[in-house]
C-alpha cells in the first residue's frame, strides 16, 4: 500500500444494535474499522461473545490484528424508573432524589440508582439529562436522600443520566457490575479495557491491581469526562502518565466541566498522549449527524481533520456506528477525511521529545524515523516482543506505515489502534518482520511508488523474544 492510501489515525468503531449482525461487522472490518469497542453500559455476556466471535473471525479472514475494546460503565448515576416515564419541572421547583425509593408513586420524590447523599454536599451542582436540566444540592434529607432546587424550566424521563461535576467520588469509581465485568473481559483476552470518570492517577493504580488479580493483560485507557481530572494540568499528566491510553470523552467532560474547555482539553491530551507514548483517542459526536443523515456537516469533518492534525492515534464512532442509519458510511467518511487530511498537512510538531517506559526505545526510535525521513522510505519494520518499540516509533508520528511483527496475538490486537502500525502475528525467527514486508509487496498491499522498483525498508529489531532487547535499525531493500 502506498504512503497516501495507508491511513495513519486508526478508526475505532462502537458495537450496537445497528451492526450487531454478522454481515455488518464483517462489512466494517472491510470498510477499514482497526478497533471495536464494546460498551459494557448494555447488552448480555452472550452477546458479547457473539461478538468477540465475529470479530476475531473476520479480522482473521482479512489477515490483519483487529483490536477489541470493553468499555467498563463505570459510576454512571441514573434516575430510577419515572411513573409515566416523564415529568416536568420549573424553574424553582424543588425535589428529592431517594436511594431507598423503588418505586415512584408521581411525587417530588424521585429514585435515583446511585446513594447521593453519602457524596453531595450542600451547594454542589446537579445536572440530569445530559445537562438539560440544572439543579443545586439545598439539603442532605437522610442517609439516602439529598434535597436538589431546580434552576430551569425543562422535563427528565426515566433513567436518565446524572452528572456531578464539583463533587468527589472518593475514587469510588467501580461499581459491583464493573468488577464482575472486568472479570468476564480478563477471561476474553480483551486487547484494552477503557475506565469511565478517572478523576486521579490512583484509580488507575486500583484498577491495575484489580486486572492483574484476574489475570488481565489488557491495557488501561482512562476516559477523560471529569471536572477533577482536569482541573489542574499536573493532575491530567500524571493520569496520562499512570494510564497505556486515553480517551477524550467529550460528552461527560463538556456537561462535568463546560463545553468550551473541551477543545483545550483534547489539544493538552494530544500533546501529553504522544511526548509519553500513550495510544490517543478522540471520542463523541465526531460524525454525530451522521446517526440520521448519510453525510456529515462541514463542522464535524473539521473535527475529524483536526484531531488528525493533532496526532490522534484513533478517532471514535460512537452512536454513528451503534445506532444510525448509515454506520459504514460513517466509517467510510471517517476514513475518506483521515487519508486526505494526512496527505495534505503535516502533523502538528510537539514542544517535548517523546518519552516513553524505557529510553533505549525512544532512542532507537527517534532515529529510525528520522533515518526513514532522511531516505524517504517507503516503511519501517519492527519486530516487537512486547508492542513497546512500535509504540515509541508511532509516538514520533512518522509519515509512511510501521509494519510490525510479533509472535504474541494480544500485541498485535493491541498495536491495531496505534498510529500507523498495521501488526501481524508469526512465529518468531531472525527475519520474520523483514519477511513479513516481502509477503505483503507480493500480495500487493505494499505497492511500489511510481518511478521506484523497489521498496526501501527500515528495519527495526533485537535479540529474540528478550523484552527490551530491541538494539538495531538496518536499511534494506524489497
Amino acid at each position: 500500500m502506498s504512503k497516501k492510501l495507508f491511513k495513519r489515525t486508526k478508526i475505532l468503531a462502537t458495537v450496537g444494535p445497528a451492526t450487531f449482525s454478522e454481515e455488518k461487522l464483517k462489512e466494517m472490518v472491510y470498510a477499514g474499522v482497526n478497533g471495536f469497542r464494546l460498551n459494557f453500559s448494555h447488552g448480555t455476556y452472550d452477546e458479547r461473545d457473539e461478538q468477540i466471535r465475529i470479530i476475531r473471525k473476520y479480522s482473521a479472514e482479512r489477515g490483519k490484528a483487529v483490536a477489541i475494546l470493553q468499555d467498563i460503565q463505570g459510576p454512571k448515576i441514573r434516575l430510577g424508573a419515572i411513573k409515566d416515564d416523564n415529568m416536568d419541572l420549573h424553574e424553582g421547583d424543588e425535589i428529592i432524589l431517594d436511594h431507598a425509593v423503588e418505586e415512584h408513586d408521581g411525587s417530588n420524590r424521585l429514585p435515583v440508582q446511585w446513594n447521593l447523599a453519602e457524596y453531595c454536599k450542600v451547594g454542589e451542582p446537579l445536572y440530569i439529562f445530559d445537562g438539560k436540566i440544572k439543579t443545586e444540592v439545598i439539603e442532605i434529607v437522610s442517609d439516602t436522600a439529598i434535597k436538589v432546587r431546580i434552576l430551569n424550566d425543562g422535563h427528565i424521563q426515566s433513567r436518565k443520566g446524572i452528572n456531578l461535576p464539583e463533587t468527589d467520588l472518593g475514587g469510588n469509581i467501580l461499581t459491583d457490575k464493573d468488577k464482575a465485568d472486568l472479570e468476564f473481559g480478563a477471561s476474553r483476552d480483551f486487547d484494552y479495557v477503557a475506565v469511565s470518570f478517572i478523576q486521579t492517577a490512583a484509580d488507575i493504580e486500583r484498577i491495575r491491581q484489580l486486572l492483574v488479580g484476574f489475570g488481565s493483560r489488557a491495557k488501561i485507557v482512562a476516559k477523560i469526562e471529569t471536572k477533577k481530572a482536569v482541573e489542574t494540568d499536573e493532575n491530567l499528566e500524571e493520569i496520562v502518565k499512570a494510564s497505556d491510553g486515553i480517551m477524550v470523552a467529550r460528552g461527560d467532560l463538556a456537561i462535568e466541566a463546560g463545553a468550551e474547555i473541551v477543545p483545550i482539553v483534547e489539544r493538552k491530551l494530544l500533546a501529553l498522549s504522544r511526548q509519553y507514548s500513550k495510544l490517543c483517542i478522540v471520542a463523541t459526536q465526531m460524525l454525530g449527524s451522521m446517526v440520521d443523515n448519510p453525510e456529515p456537516t462541514r463542522a464535524e469533518v473539521n473535527d475529524v481533520a483536526t484531531a488528525v492534525l493533532l496526532g490522534a492515534d484513533a478517532t471514535m464512532l460512537s452512536d454513528e456506528s451503534a445506532n444510525g442509519k448509515y454506520p459504514i458510511e460513517a466509517i467510510k467518511t471517517m476514513k475518506k477525511i483521515i487519508l486526505y487530511t494526512q496527505d495534505h498537512s503535516e502533523i502538528c510538531p510537539l514542544e517535548a521529545e517523546p518519552v516513553g517506559n524505557y529510553k533505549n526505545y525512544d532512542v532507537l526510535a527517534a532515529a529510525a524515523v528520522k533515518m526513514a525521513n532522511d531516505l524517504d522510505a517507503d516503511v519501517i519494520a519492527v519486530a516487537t516482543r512486547s508492542g513497546e518499540t512500535a509504540n515509541a516509533i508511532a509516538a514520533q508520528r512518522p509519515n509512511m506505515p510501521i509494519v510490525s511483527v510479533t509472535s504474541d496475538k494480544r500485541v498485535a490486537g493491541q498495536l491495531a489502534l496505534r498510529f500507523a502500525n498495521t501488526a501481524y502475528v508469526r512465529e518468531f525467527d531472525e527475519n520474520y518482520a523483514f519477511d513479513a514486508v516481502q509477503d505483503l509487496k507480493n500480495s500487493g498491499y505494499l505497492k511500489l511508488p511510481e518511478g521506484k522498483t523497489e521498496l526501501t525498508v527500515v528495519l527495526v529489531s533485537g535479540f529474540r523474544d528478550v523484552e527490551g532487547g530491541t538494539n538495531s535499525i538496518q536499511i534494506r531493500k524489497v
